[in-house]
């Protein structure tokens, strides 16, 4: 017997009755439990005359979305948000499992602003800041004139920039003051000329498919002797630019390494701080021992990305940057990271590889991965955020590879009373990915703290679900077609035991229904 119960658009189950055992096996999306002869009662037995359709014939009562990555498929409609369905026997609606799946709320939310339909878009201006002698820091900003707004400023994850966030700027600029940062030695804030003065015979060293690489010289620039592209120095530099550029305190976000950056900045400097917003934060950065915390340690490495690069870290650099700097290694990434491949990547792939192209690139990738860790762990961070009653808020995409969900399941259970809100499917860029999505929480959650709580946070319609959670599908219009994404809000009750229940829960309904309907078949 094969049944076809489509659910919670990340996956369809394909239940086999052939017997006893309940083997789960997960392949590209899909689970298949197989129940031999002999399970619960020999009875069952008589399944075997029932048989369902394949999935290619199971029509969904009702489709919500689909997602055209599981193509594997024959037909993506069985990937139905909400509602089972099956076909038994050639028998269209004889039986069906809408019954034991609760219906998820539909909240409508507005798509982002497209203005070739004439929508107001806040325009974004390009900038320089010189933070230091000789190292410029690029950012974006828009919505300047709305003064009597909150500001925010946005941090960029590993290999990307300021860039990463043209869609909240052009959306939530409309509202708010924001700025998005590319961190010293990333994006367009890399050096504009050679941190490193090359030996007197004019000997140069080069690597492959680059004329000029810069940082490979014999002596560092005198502007350049301490420099060290490391989650310190980009704390410092975070901390200057609310300082002299934004000068007021500011709502941060940050994903992944920026996530981690904005955690440490909002630490050391809680007075700078509205709150902060994670977006897939990394919870680790950094494997150099820092030389603070262990000096003994530190020593047992001779370089700590200073420079010049040493002559057998130049070598290692040579045979990496080639590997990844490859356009396919780039677009491989890019591929693991997003959830739905549907998602347009172009721009950023280009942006990247704009950067490679860059002279100091190299250089500067290899000062960043021998970088010392920062002087303060991710833990650290968060437990002074807490002590300070800095609000946080968590945003994570569900199916990133990378800092998969128990990371955030994690910094949950250490700010229980931090609202957390996982989005499925949204891999670890969820604000590039369903910015719709990222904007509507960021937008309600600054709303909700700007008015000390009598606005409701974002998804919550009872007070009691801020407790225990709530689940609802956010629907919104892009190129023409309605999306459908699901996010789930963790109460402050929130335990790891419970999340990892509902993981299954779906599963187990199904089968109980299923066997269910299979003694009521066999008693008739």
């Amino acid at each position: 017997m094969e049944i076809i119960s489509c659910h919670a658009a990340r996956f369809c189950y394909v239940v086999n009755f052939r017997g006893s055992k309940l083997p789960i096996a997960k392949e590209k999306g899909c689970f298949s439990v197989v129940i031999e002869p002999g399970f619960a009662s020999s009875r069952y037995s008589h399944l075997y005359s029932l048989r369902l359709k394949r999935p290619g014939q199971c029509r969904p009562s009702t489709a919500v979305c689909s997602l055209n990555r599981y193509e594997h498929v024959v037909n993506s409609s069985v990937l139905s948000e909400t509602y089972y369905s099956n076909v038994l026997d050639g028998e269209k609606g004889v039986s069906s499992l809408t019954d034991i799946s609760q219906s998820t709320p539909k909240v409508s939310i507005p798509s982002l602003p497209d203005e070739d339909n004439g929508d107001d878009v806040a325009p974004i201006s390009s900038c320089f800041w010189e933070w230091r002698p000789k190292l410029n820091v690029h950012y974006k900003t828009s919505g300047s004139g709305n003064v009597d707004s909150p500001p925010i400023l946005f941090l960029p994850g590993f290999g990307v920039g300021s860039f990463h966030y043209d869609k909240q700027l052009k959306d939530l600029g409309r509202d708010y003051r924001a700025w998005a940062l590319d961190f010293l030695g990333q994006g367009m804030s890399l050096p504009h000329e050679d941190p490193t003065l090359r030996s007197k015979d004019g000997n140069k060293y080069m690597l492959a498919g680059q004329n000029d690489p810069w940082g490979f010289g014999d002596e560092s620039e005198t502007w350049a002797k301490e420099l060290v592209y490391s989650v310190d120095l980009w704390k410092d530099q975070v901390q200057s630019f609310v300082e002299e550029v934004i000068k007021e305190p500011v709502y941060i976000v940050g994903n992944s390494l920026g996530g981690f950056v904005a955690l440490y900045f909002a630490a050391c400097n809680p007075e700078m701080v509205k709150g902060v917003t994670l977006l897939n934060a990394t919870p680790f950065w950094g494997f150099i021992p820092n030389p603070e915390r262990s000096p003994r340690l530190s020593r047992l490495f001779p370089w700590a990305g200073t420079f010049p690069l040493p002559s057998g870290v130049r070598k290692l650099i040579e045979v990496l940057w080639q590997k990844i700097s490859d356009p396919r290694s780039i677009a491989e990434i890019l591929k693991q990271v997003y959830a739905d491949h549907s998602t347009d990547v172009d721009e950023v792939f280009c942006r990247i590889i704009k950067t490679t192209q860059h002279p100091a690139a190299a250089a500067s990738f290899a000062s960043i991965m021998f970088a010392p860790r920062g002087q303060l762990s991710f833990k650290e961070a968060l437990y002074r955020c807490q002590m300070n009653n800095i609000p946080i808020c968590l945003t994570y995409g569900k199916e990133d590879p990378w800092v998969m969900p128990i990371f955030g399941l994690w910094v949950k259970k250490q700010v229980p009373d931090a609202p957390y809100y996982e989005i499925s499917p949204a891999g670890h860029c969820p604000h590039d990915e369903v910015p719709e999505v990222v904007n509507f929480l960021l937008r309600g959650w600054i709303k909700n703290l700007e008015s000390d709580g009598s606005v409701v946070l974002p998804l919550l319609d009872d007070p009691k679900n801020a407790d225990y959670g709530v689940t609802k599908d956010l629907e919104f219009s892009r190129q023409g077609s309605i999306k459908s994404v699901r996010v789930h809000f963790h109460g402050s009750k929130f335990s790891v035991w419970n999340w990892l229940s509902s993981q299954f829960k779906p599963l187990f309904k199904s089968m109980e229904y299923l066997v269910s309907r299979g003694v009521e078949d066999v008693s008739a």
